[in-house]
């Protein structure tokens, strides 16, 4: 229960809110952050998407593919923009023999998956890293 200073202190706080002048609200106002910020969070997503999708690039099932798709998401995540990215990880959605049977000419990819994300994948050599 409140005592009779906590009463009074909230009422002083209730009164001088509600006494406060009012002044015309703009549309800056209602944005939650600037166009900046804005940007900023987006880059931020990007980079938590890129670093997500390099996890799941070097840990996919069977060693020939951690490598393969690895070492081409460590040569070209960096560079790729916010839609590239999402047909990266389209790409990952598919299975490891698919993916190896596209890589290595054994069958071409099907006509959804042809774009530039597969071009660049589909050209890539894996290059061992040497001590």
């Amino acid at each position: 229960m409140l005592g009779r200073s906590d009463c009074d202190l909230l009422g002083e706080a209730i009164q001088a809110l509600t006494s406060r002048r009012t002044r015309a609200i703009s549309y800056c106002d209602l944005m939650p952050f600037s166009m900046t910020q804005m940007t900023q969070s987006e880059n931020q997503s990007l980079d938590i998407q890129r670093k997500r999708l390099r996890y799941r690039s070097w840990h996919r099932g069977t060693r020939e593919m951690d490598l393969l798709i690895g070492s081409f998401a460590d040569r070209y995540l960096a560079e790729f923009d916010g839609p590239q990215l999402a047909r990266f990880e389209a790409l990952l959605q598919e299975s490891d023999p698919a993916l190896y049977a596209w890589v290595s000419g054994a069958s071409a990819p099907p006509d959804e998956l042809r774009h530039d994300v597969m071009t660049l994948l589909l050209n890539h050599t894996y290059a061992a890293k040497t001590l």
